[in-house]
């Protein structure tokens, strides 16, 4: 290693400055007399200086975008303190949902609760639409697993996305035909309003079905919702079929939630036949009052 001597270390302290003012004050002039070169200097500069760049804004850049070992270890540190919370929560909803599963069942074995039939169900295309003897139907493609089981799926209910359909009246080996609610031959049993008020709605060959025999005195209230019924054994209760509006001749129709202008695809309910059948109540002796008056 090179000493300098103490008086030459003190002369080129005292010119450091005086240099690098003329160093900067001649860049100047010459950024001033010719400003391409200042510009093809500074793109040289930086295209030197850019993999120091990088290699120095690499680690703060993966630490930033949680990259590297360390950035890693951060975000499970924070992911496993968020499962852990999760999972606490998780827990306490457990608890309440088993309380609330005691409690259900025991309500059921109070009430003697018979739950409702699981339908078997599967989805059909929509092939064509035909008339036939009927004005409103649909051929309906069913799959391969149905074959040989054709007076299985007579009577299965069609449905789309939003509402019932229509019910299937024929079937075959691959198709079967689906009369819609809005053909004049449907006749289906549905529950009006809240209250489940009784009547029936039949096919008028047009967008919207009528409505029939609904209790004296109670007419349908614009806008109740129209469920099937389980009058008749035909159609299993509660499913969504339309609403109530009244037509320019005041007279109550109902306005299908199904798309039965746009059918493309159905699902096919095939509800079990053994349906649960209630014990009859059987009458009790009648006792008169002479008899009552002797005891």
């Amino acid at each position: 290693m090179i000493r300098l001597s103490v008086p030459f270390r003190q002369a080129l302290s005292r010119l450091t400055l005086p240099v690098m003012l003329i160093v900067s004050l001649g860049a100047v002039l010459v950024g001033r007399a010719d400003q391409a070169l200042t510009d093809r200097l500074r793109a040289g500069l930086d295209d030197w200086l850019a993999p120091a760049y990088a290699m120095m804004t690499a680690p703060v850049m993966m630490l930033e975008h949680d990259g590297g070992v360390v950035g890693h270890f951060f975000n499970l540190e924070a992911e496993n303190q968020q499962l852990q919370a999760e999972n606490a929560k998780l827990r306490q909803w457990q608890a309440v949902a088993m309380a609330l599963q005691a409690q259900n069942d025991e309500l059921k074995s109070a009430l003697n609760y018979v739950p409702s039939p699981t339908p078997e169900f599967f989805s059909a295309k929509v092939v064509a639409d035909l008339g036939g003897i009927y004005a409103r139907s649909v051929l309906v493609s069913t799959p391969d697993n149905m074959t040989g089981q054709a007076a299985k799926l007579v009577g299965a209910i069609a449905m789309d996305g939003r509402g019932v359909a229509g019910r299937v009246v024929e079937a075959g080996d691959r198709s079967a035909r689906v009369l819609l609610i809005t053909d004049l031959n449907s006749r289906i049993p549905v529950a009006l309003g809240v209250h489940g008020q009784p009547a029936l709605m039949v096919g008028t060959n047009g967008d919207d079905p009528g409505l029939l025999y609904w209790a004296p005195g109670t007419p349908p209230a614009e806008g109740d919702m129209v469920l099937t019924s389980a009058v008749g054994g035909v159609f299993p209760p509660g499913l969504p079929v339309g609403v109530v509006h009244y037509d320019a001749q005041n007279d109550p129709v109902v306005l299908p939630l199904a798309d039965i202008g746009g059918l493309r695809l159905l699902r096919l309910f095939i509800y079990p036949t053994n349906q649960p059948v209630l014990a009859p109540v059987h009458d009790q002796p009648k006792v008169s009052a002479k008899s009552r008056r002797k005891h």
